[in-house]
């Protein structure tokens, strides 16, 4: 046998001499500790900027929710948006179906509990159809209020100091007037309408020759013919002006159309998102609705690119004169059988061939761009020319070329 020869036990791996000097020096010791305390200072560093960022946007969070919240309860006024107004509105999909809207302008100022409609408008509002029709109110028309014969205007200041908001009562009102049913609701006054004028950053009007403005009573602004880029304070004046014209309050209620269709335009076409703010400010300032803030979002985006010139225009059929007094008080008469004619075509979402000024209208047609083409001599003389042709005398009834007597 031979010898059996041991294999040689192997030996341990040892760690090479330059890796144990990187691990137990203790110089690198020191580097060690170092490098482990920079590594726990930027994990302090990454949870401070996490937390930090949570907060911002939990408070940015809580600012824009108490900023949409203020807004909300502005727009929504319950002093004016009262659960009895609600009560009388009918229901309506304001994004995708045809409603109608009661437009009011008030001269009542931040503060006061009692003051008058200035300006009365029904409005007609087809989203899917962009398509809008303005049909003015005279605020001297002649109306059954609870037993009594007053202006339509007095329904909102009876109703105020019935309940503390007329809104409801108008509502009722204009409804029974035009046999319609409004599902929405908007108040503005002066202070609102400047304001909102001056938000969106002006708008532009063509004053046609013949109704410039220089009527210290209406404002203090001097208006001239031509195209115009009116602040807030002219546009209202421009919308409060009537002593001078021909067909007094008429031209009035036609320049209020025309500063709706400006508004519109310059909302739905020509808005400068850097304005956006201030208008929602403006809005829950001075503007007290029933629509609701994604109502509002939802209607502007349907109605976006909606051609202003083409929204339909009139008045409702009327007149004043010597016999439209009751007990030494000088009123609006409606044409009644011509304002449900009139209404049908509305209903229907055509064109109202109303009348533009005193008279009973029914055969001629007119738009927001037909007003900025004729002056109020046009109108009351029966000369104006339109979109729809041209109106003759009759079309503009047998009181044309009178001024309506309505008191301030």
């Amino acid at each position: 046998m031979g010898l059996r020869r041991k294999k040689a036990v192997q030996q341990s791996r040892r760690t090479s001499s330059s890796t144990a000097s990187r691990i137990y020096s203790r110089e690198n010791v020191g580097r060690y500790s170092e490098r482990a305390r920079k590594r726990r200072r930027g994990r302090i560093i990454r949870r401070s900027i996490v937390c930090s960022l949570l907060v911002m946007l939990v408070t940015a969070g809580t600012a824009t929710a108490i900023w949409f919240n203020s807004i909300v309860s502005r727009l929504n006024d319950a002093g004016i948006i009262t659960d009895e107004l609600r009560a009388v509105l009918a229901d309506s999909d304001v994004a995708r179906e045809p409603f109608y809207m009661l437009l009011l302008g008030t001269d009542g100022r931040p503060g006061e509990t009692a003051y008058r409609t200035d300006s009365i408008i029904l409005a007609r509002i087809d989203p899917t159809g962009k398509q809008v029709t303005l049909i003015s109110v005279p605020r001297d028309t002649k109306v059954e209020y609870k037993g009594s014969t007053m202006k339509i205007n007095a329904v909102f200041t009876y109703g105020a100091a019935d309940d503390g908001s007329g809104a409801e009562e108008m509502v009722q009102a204009v409804n029974e007037l035009c046999g319609v049913e409004i599902s929405q609701y908007a108040e503005i006054n002066f202070d609102g309408m400047k304001a909102l004028v001056d938000a969106v950053g002006g708008i532009d009007i063509y004053v046609p020759e013949g109704d410039e403005v220089d009527d210290p009573e209406a404002g203090p602004v001097t208006i001239e013919a031509g195209q115009q880029h009116m602040d807030g304070e002219a546009a209202l004046t421009f919308c409060r002006a009537r002593h001078q014209f021909a067909d007094g309050d008429y031209t009035r209620m036609r320049h209020q159309r025309m500063v709706l269709g400006a508004l519109a335009d310059k909302i739905l076409n020509n808005l400068d998102i850097a304005t956006i703010p201030s208008l929602v400010e403006s809005l829950a300032d001075m503007v007290h609705t029933s629509l609701s803030v994604s109502d509002i979002i939802s209607l502007v985006n349907a109605m976006r690119g909606m051609d202003v010139n083409d929204m339909y225009s009139a008045n409702i059929p009327s007149w004043a004169g010597d016999d439209t007094y009751i007990n030494g008080q000088s009123y609006v008469f409606v044409y009644e059988d011509a304002l449900e004619e009139m209404m049908a075509r509305v209903d229907a979402g055509e064109d109202p061939e109303g009348p533009q000024t005193m008279g009973s209208g029914g055969d001629e047609s007119a738009t927001i761009g037909d007003l900025y083409n004729n002056s109020n001599t046009d109108w009351a003389r029966g000369t104006a020319t339109t979109s729809g042709g041209s109106s003759d005398d009759e079309s503009s009834g047998e009181s044309s070329g009178s001024s309506s007597s309505s008191s301030e």
